[in-house]
């Protein structure tokens, strides 16, 4: 007797349930901690409490003057001065400088350009890098992981929308209490709600890092030995000159320069100022556009004479494929949003995140009443949802706690902060191997409360009472993480 081929829509459910199965402990770190990301220079302001807030009103020009001051003074004979100035959501010009193939940084204040030095931590960038190329790994081998669960989820993402019949009538209900159903129904609330930002933010995401997945054009196009530096210089504004000419030569004044390039940009619009071979006569000066207030980041730039200031070069627009990659990774990072719109990035991020995390405990549920099912399996991938949805919400307080606790003077201080997100991760996943994946889930809540809460009282004692906006934000976001972690503690049966 022939069986009956299955149809789209059984087929299509398959596809979706394993390809999210198999990739979810993954994408749900991915949508925490890129959903952090969107913060990460408030966060990093955050993590350095003893820097100086941002001036209300900043000055690029003599911000740019004070830091080429101190780089006279500590850098002269460097090769190459960059000057990251401070915008609107950071609050320190970000200075290197480098003499052959060493370089050298430090953090200036834009007030008079003295040298910073506050604790050592890797800031919100340790979310940001985690979210694309993992920790501990090499950074290609853990981008090209990330690659794989972002087209895994690609293809859950579309599957879904193939096996959901009644797609936009399950998105009014929600029906709690029924087991099962419940978190069907939250599955399918939290897919269809942000369904065009997962699609935008997985496909962009690889966009992004598409020379990783697939260099080959760039390896015909520049050969094997070349591919690499000409691919950056593709898609970096980098400026080549002259070498030098062992000439001294007065530095051009840069608020001419700068004011050719806010004409052009508008006012508060310059990110980077570039100087090669300082204090020679081959000197060259770039003005960088930022980020901020458009969408494409494709390099935007003008090129001076570093003694004449004559115009040698604009950077004004780009090919199409550089414009549309730019585009592309420019609506994946949000610099281009205001505060509402990246607090829209973040609310979708973890969207995201209760997507996979209702998606991996719905599959669970369903396995548990078959008569059939492996239960090792099944164990295993119950106590890997606790190790993973909990314990990354314990594991990232973890982490912030550790900044305010660490002591200033330990050594390597700002990996210990990393370590600490592990350390707690792996303990956590060590508790759930013991106490079994079902009945975790409660402890696990209540810790994450704890250490949630935890954050703003050691703010408290170290700081005192906050008086800066910023403080007093994340406090407050940090206690309403606490509190709902605590009211799932509660409601997890």
């Amino acid at each position: 007797m022939e069986t009956k081929a299955p149809g789209l829509r059984q087929a299509m459910a398959g596809l979706h349930a394993w390809a999210g199965v198999l990739a979810g402990w993954l994408l749900y770190a991915i949508f925490v901690t890129g959903g952090i990301s969107y913060f990460r220079e408030e966060l990093t302001q955050w993590l350095r409490p003893e820097l100086p807030a941002r001036p209300a009103v900043l000055d690029q020009v003599a911000a740019t003057q004070h830091a080429l001051a101190t780089l006279a003074r500590v850098a002269a004979s460097a090769d190459r001065w960059q000057i990251d100035l401070p915008g609107p959501r950071n609050n320190v010009i970000e200075a290197s400088w480098e003499r052959g193939d060493h370089r050298e940084r430090a953090l200036l204040s834009p007030a008079d350009g003295a040298q910073l030095h506050p604790r050592a931590t890797h800031g919100g960038e340790f979310f940001y890098y985690f979210h694309f190329q993992l920790h501990y790994l090499p950074g290609t081998l853990g981008r090209w992981i990330v690659g794989l669960c972002a087209m895994m989820a690609l293809v859950a993402l579309l599957s879904g929308v193939i096996v959901h019949r009644r797609i936009f009538s399950d998105f009014f209900t929600f029906r709690p209490g029924k087991g099962q159903r419940s978190w069907l129904d939250a599955h399918n609330v939290s897919s269809v709600l942000g369904l065009p930002f997962y699609v935008m933010i997985v496909y962009t995401g690889l966009v992004t890092l598409m020379l990783t997945y697939m260099p080959w054009g760039a390896l015909a196009a520049f050969g094997q030995q070349q591919a690499r530096p000409a691919m950056a210089q593709a898609l970096q504004a980098r400026f080549e000159t002259r070498a030098r000419r062992n000439l001294a030569a007065p530095p051009v004044p840069i608020a001419p320069l700068m004011a050719q390039a806010s004409l052009r940009w508008g006012y508060d619009s310059i990110g980077r100022v570039i100087v090669m071979h300082p204090g020679d006569a081959a000197a060259r000066v770039a003005i960088v556009r930022g980020d901020g207030g458009r969408i494409s980041v494709a390099p935007a730039y003008l090129l001076f004479h570093g003694v004449t200031g004559a115009l040698l070069g604009e950077r004004a627009r780009s090919g199409p494929a550089l414009t549309t990659w730019g585009t592309a990774y420019g609506l994946h990072l949000g610099r281009y949003a205001d505060s509402a719109l990246r607090w829209l990035y973040f609310g979708s991020s973890l969207l995201g995140a209760a997507m996979v995390a209702t998606g991996l405990v719905l599959w669970t549920v369903k396995r548990r009443s078959k008569p059939s099912a492996a239960l090792t399996w099944l164990r295993f991938t119950e106590a890997g949802n606790a190790a993973c949805v909990a314990g990354l919400l314990a594991a990232v307080p973890t982490f912030l706690l550790s900044n305010r606790l660490l002591l200033p003077d330990l050594g390597d201080r700002a990996q210990w902060e990393v370590h600490s997100f592990f350390l707690c991760w792996g303990a956590v996943t060590l508790f759930v191997g013991w106490r079994g994946g079902r009945e975790s889930w409660r402890g696990l809540w209540r810790l994450a409360a704890m250490l949630w809460i935890a954050l703003p009282m050691a703010d408290y004692v170290q700081l005192g009472q906050p008086a800066r906006p910023l403080f007093i934000g994340f406090d407050s976001a940090f206690a309403m993480m606490g509190l709902l972690c605590a009211y799932l503690g509660l409601r997890t049966r």
